[in-house]
C-alpha cells in the first residue's frame, strides 16, 4: 500500500475533453480517453500494478521534486533536484475545443535548468482499465502502442542531430523503457497522441515551444475575463481554472470529478465514480463561474440542460454522462484492488436513478441567475421550464434519496423541500421579470405550502434546529444554504439556533461533517471524513450571518487544506489527508462561493468602521 502517493501529491491537466492527473514524482498514473468518463488508459491510481502508468523521473539519485502551475494556467511543473543538476517536465494538453474529436494530445516536455540530468522514462498504458492487450513498435521517432480500438503514438520532441540521444528498449509486457541525458539549456520529450495508432514523427524542440505559447495564451485569455478582484485572487482563480477543466467542451457538461473509485475512507467501500455531470454539481458550478464574469459556461450548459430533457424526458435524472446519454450502469472492476486496497472499485454510478428532488431548485436557481447576467432563458427554454415545474407541481411532496445519495431509503429530506421551494420562486421570479406566461397563482401556492411546511416539520424544538429530515433530531449540513438561496434572514433567531447546533455537532476546527452517520445510518458501512463542500459553505454562512472574522478565519484555515498546487478532494481525514475523488468541483465551487460572500461582508465592516472615524 505503501507505493500509492497521497491523492493530495498530484496536479490536473486537461483538454476540456478529458483529462490527467500527474503525481509530484512525475508519473501520469490516472488519464481517460478520448473522454473524462472513457476506459483508463494510465489507470496506476486504482491498481499500482495493473493500471498502467506514464512515469518520467531522474536517473540520479537522491532527488528532490517540488510542483507548480504556470501562473493563471493549467499547466503543470514538476521539477527535480539533484547533487548535479536540476531539471523540470512541463506538463499540458492544448485545448481540444468544441468539436468532439478522439485525438488528444498530451504533451510531457523535458528540460535541463542547470548542471546535467539524466531522466528515466517509462510509458507503460493499460488499455480499458487493465483488461486489453496492446502492442508495441518504436522507431527512432517514437513508438506506437495499439490497443486494438484505441491506441497512443509517442512522438519523440528531438532536434535533426540528436537521434540517438534517447537509449529505448521495449520490453515483453509491450511497456517503453528509455533514458534521456541533458545538459543546461536542453530541452527534448515527447507527445503522447490518443486515436488510432499513427506512425510517429519527431516533433521539433520549436513546434513544441510554440504550442506551449498557444496553451499559455488561452488560458490567459480565459482568466482575463474574471471579475474578480478580491482578498484571494490567486486560489479563486485556480479553482475556477479547476471548474473550466471539468467542462466537456462539446456540449457544456460540467463533471463532478475526473476520477473514480479513489475512496471516502482508506479500506473502506464508499469509492464512487464522479467523472458525469450532475444537475446539482453543474448548476452549482454554473453560479460560481457566473458571480465572477463567465457567462459563456451558463450558456454552454442551459442548452446542454434543455437538451437533456428533450432526448430524456421527465423527470430529470439526477447525472448524465458528459454526451449527455443516460446509461450509467453501475459495475465493479474486480480485476483492480483499489487505491491503497480500497474496493471495490466502481465504474458507472448506481445513483444516477434516484430521486432527489433538490435538482430542481439548483436548476432554476441557475438558470435564475443567468438570467440576472443578461442570459435570458428563450422561449423554448422557458417552455421546458414550465414543462418541469408542472412535473415538481405533482412530485414535489414524497419521500426522496436526499442530496447526499443514500443508499439507505427514501425520507422527507428537508433539503429537498428547501430546493423546491427554490424552484418555485424562482421560476415566479422570471416569470415575472420578463412578464412571462405561466400557472404563477398555482406556482404561488406551491411556494408557499412548501415553505410552511419546512418551518412546521423541518424544525426541531428539541434540537432547536432544521434537521435532515421530518420526524429526525439529525443535524445536516446541507442546509447551511438555507440562507444562501433565500428561504430565512441571516440573522432569524430560529437560523442562529441552527448554526450554533451544526457548529457544535458537525464542524470540528473549521471542518464540517455532512452528518453523523452513526445517527443517520445511510445503507453504507464505514465513515468518512470532514466534506469540503459543506465547511466552505459554512464559511459563507457565517459570513451572512454577520460573523464574519470567524468566518474569516475559517476560510484561511481551509486553505491550508489545499494540496501544493491549490486543488481539493472531496473530504479531509482525520490527519488532513485528502480523501475521496480528485479534484472535485463541488469543493472549488463552494470556495468561490465563500471568498466573494466573505469579500463582500469584510468590505462592508471596513466601511462601517471608516464612517465611525470619519475616514
Amino acid at each position: 500500500m505503501t507505493d500509492y502517493p497521497p491523492i493530495a501529491d498530484h496536479g490536473l491537466i486537461g483538454d476540456l475533453q478529458t483529462a490527467a492527473l500527474v503525481t509530484v514524482d512525475g508519473s501520469i498514473d490516472w488519464f481517460c480517453c478520448p473522454r473524462f468518463d472513457s476506459p483508463s488508459v494510465f489507470g496506476a491510481l486504482l491498481d499500482r500494478r495493473r493500471g498502467g502508468h506514464c512515469r518520467i523521473r531522474p536517473a540520479e539519485r537522491p532527488y528532490r521534486s517540488t510542483q507548480m502551475y504556470f501562473p493563471d494556467t493549467a499547466i503543470l511543473i514538476t521539477r527535480f533536484s539533484t547533487e548535479v543538476g536540476t531539471g523540470e517536465i512541463v506538463d499540458f494538453m492544448p485545448p481540444a475545443g468544441r468539436d468532439i474529436t478522439g485525438t488528444h494530445r498530451l504533451v510531457r516536455m523535458l528540460r535541463c535548468i542547470r548542471g546535467r540530468i539524466t531522466f528515466e522514462l517509462e510509458v507503460a498504458p493499460r488499455f480499458g482499465y487493465g483488461r486489453q492487450d496492446h502492442s508495441t513498435s518504436a522507431t527512432a521517432d517514437g513508438a506506437t502502442f495499439d490497443g486494438g480500438d484505441i491506441g497512443l503514438t509517442l512522438h519523440a520532441v528531438r532536434e535533426p542531430h540528436d537521434e540517438r540521444l534517447a537509449q529505448v528498449r521495449v520490453t515483453e509486457d509491450g511497456d517503453l523503457h528509455g533514458r534521456l541525458p541533458l545538459t543546461a539549456g536542453q530541452v527534448r520529450g515527447f507527445v503522447l497522441e490518443s486515436g488510432t495508432s499513427r506512425t510517429p514523427h519527431a516533433v521539433r524542440v520549436s513546434e513544441i515551444e510554440a504550442t506551449f505559447d498557444e496553451t499559455v495564451r488561452f488560458w490567459h485569455a480565459w482568466v482575463a475575463r474574471s471579475t474578480y478582484r478580491g482578498r484571494w485572487r490567486e486560489m479563486v482563480n485556480r479553482s475556477a481554472i479547476t471548474l473550466k477543466l471539468l467542462t466537456y467542451a462539446p456540449t457544456g457538461a460540467i463533471v463532478a470529478a475526473p476520477t473514480a473509485g479513489l475512496p471516502e475512507q482508506i479500506g473502506g467501500e464508499r469509492n464512487w465514480d464522479y467523472r458525469y455531470a450532475w444537475v446539482r454539481d453543474a448548476s452549482f458550478s454554473v453560479s460560481s463561474l457566473l458571480a465572477l464574469g463567465f457567462t459563456e459556461e451558463a450558456g454552454d450548459f442551459a442548452r446542454w440542460l434543455h437538451g437533456r430533457y428533450r432526448s430524456n424526458g421527465r423527470p430529470l435524472q439526477i447525472m448524465y454522462r458528459v454526451d449527455g446519454s443516460s446509461d450509467l450502469r453501475e459495475e465493479e472492476l474486480t480485476h483492480l484492488e483499489g487505491y491503497r486496497r480500497s474496493s471495490p472499485v466502481r465504474i458507472g454510478n448506481g445513483a444516477s436513478d434516484q430521486l432527489q428532488l433538490d435538482i430542481y431548485g439548483e436548476l432554476l436557481d441557475s438558470l435564475y441567475q443567468a438570467d440576472r447576467h443578461g442570459l435570458w432563458i428563450g422561449h423554448q427554454g422557458w417552455e421546458t421550464v414550465g414543462e418541469l415545474m408542472t412535473w415538481l407541481t405533482v412530485n414535489w411532496d414524497q419521500p426522496e434519496e436526499g442530496i447526499w445519495e443514500t443508499r439507505g431509503g427514501r425520507a422527507d429530506y428537508t433539503y429537498g423541500r428547501l430546493m423546491s421551494w427554490v424552484a418555485f420562486d424562482r421560476a415566479l421570479r422570471l416569470a415575472a421579470r420578463h412578464s412571462l406566461p405561466g400557472p404563477v397563482e398555482l406556482w404561488r401556492s406551491q411556494r408557499d405550502r412548501i415553505y410552511a411546511q419546512v418551518w412546521d416539520q423541518g424544525w426541531n424544538p428539541k434540537r432547536r434546529a432544521f434537521v435532515q429530515h421530518y420526524d429526525s433530531d439529525v443535524l445536516d449540513s446541507s442546509l447551511l444554504r438555507m440562507v444562501q438561496v433565500g428561504f430565512v434572514a441571516p440573522r432569524d433567531p430560529m437560523w442562529l439556533s441552527t448554526l450554533a447546533e451544526m457548529g457544535q455537532e458537525l464542524v470540528t476546527d473549521s471542518l464540517v461533517y455532512r452528518y453523523d452517520p452513526e445517527a443517520a445510518p445511510d445503507g453504507l458501512r464505514g465513515t468518512e471524513g470532514t466534506f469540503s463542500l459543506c465547511s466552505f459553505t459554512y464559511v459563507t454562512a457565517l459570513a451572512r450571518a454577520g460573523q464574519a472574522q470567524q468566518a474569516r478565519l475559517a476560510f484561511e484555515k481551509m486553505l491550508t487544506y489545499a494540496n501544493h498546487v491549490g486543488l481539493y478532494a472531496e473530504e479531509i481525514g482525520l490527519t488532513g489527508e485528502q480523501l475521496g475523488n480528485f479534484p472535485q468541483a463541488f469543493t472549488h465551487l463552494a470556495l468561490i462561493d465563500a471568498a466573494t460572500t466573505l469579500d463582500e461582508a469584510l468590505d462592508r465592516m471596513s466601511g462601517a468602521a471608516a464612517a465611525r472615524t470619519g475616514r
